[in-house]
């Protein structure tokens, strides 16, 4: 995930001027800021602010960016940094818990909202390449609270008897998707190293 070519060819055709990919790049990364900016608990005008922040300073960086890969770290570091910025200026308390203990290193907080982003667009991806008719099944049971079998078995027109069997056969299918199965060739080590 770290070398995802996706993101290098971005980054460069970015670079280059081309507005395509930028617009991808935030679109792309978008939920990533809004991640950070939302667990140091920022209302929505802030964490505006700091969005507006990073996407400057990732314009100005950009050119001198070393690693293009390394781009999504980039981010998190940079929203993050931008967040206490936003924080100690308007006087607020600096968070300490981040469900992290308070010696944790910046880096590795970043790190690892960067790893939970990365697997959402996997999950994502590979949940865009199931048929309609899993997505909706999937959807219903996943939706909090999720959907009484008697609903999907209206809204979906099966029997209430195969809701079980269609849900396993579906998160069989998600698991062999292309994108869930190099996840899992990863291993959880090689998505944890930097």
């Amino acid at each position: 995930m770290r070398d995802d070519p996706t993101v290098v060819d971005l980054v460069t055709r970015a670079r280059d001027g081309d507005k395509n990919a930028w617009d991808e790049l935030v679109e792309r990364y978008a939920p990533l800021v809004y991640s950070v900016c939302r667990r140091c608990r920022l209302a929505q005008p802030d964490i505006d602010d700091v969005g507006q922040s990073v996407w400057l300073r990732l314009v100005e960086h950009l050119p001198g960016l070393r690693e293009p890969a390394a781009l999504p770290g980039w981010i998190a570091t940079t929203t993050q940094r931008e967040c206490f910025r936003l924080i100690r200026a308007t006087s607020r308390v600096e968070p300490v818990d981040f469900e992290q203990a308070p010696d944790v290193p910046e880096q590795a907080i970043a790190e690892e909202e960067v790893l939970r982003h990365e697997r959402k667009m996997i999950l994502r991806t590979a949940f865009a390449e199931l048929s309609r008719r899993c997505q909706m099944l999937l959807g219903l049971l996943m939706q909090d609270p999720p959907a009484p079998y008697d609903e999907i078995s209206r809204r979906l027109q099966v029997p209430i008897g195969s809701i079980g069997p269609n849900r396993s056969r579906c998160l069989t299918r998600l698991r062999q998707t292309p994108a869930l199965a190099r996840l899992a060739a990863d291993g959880p080590d090689d998505r944890t190293r930097g």
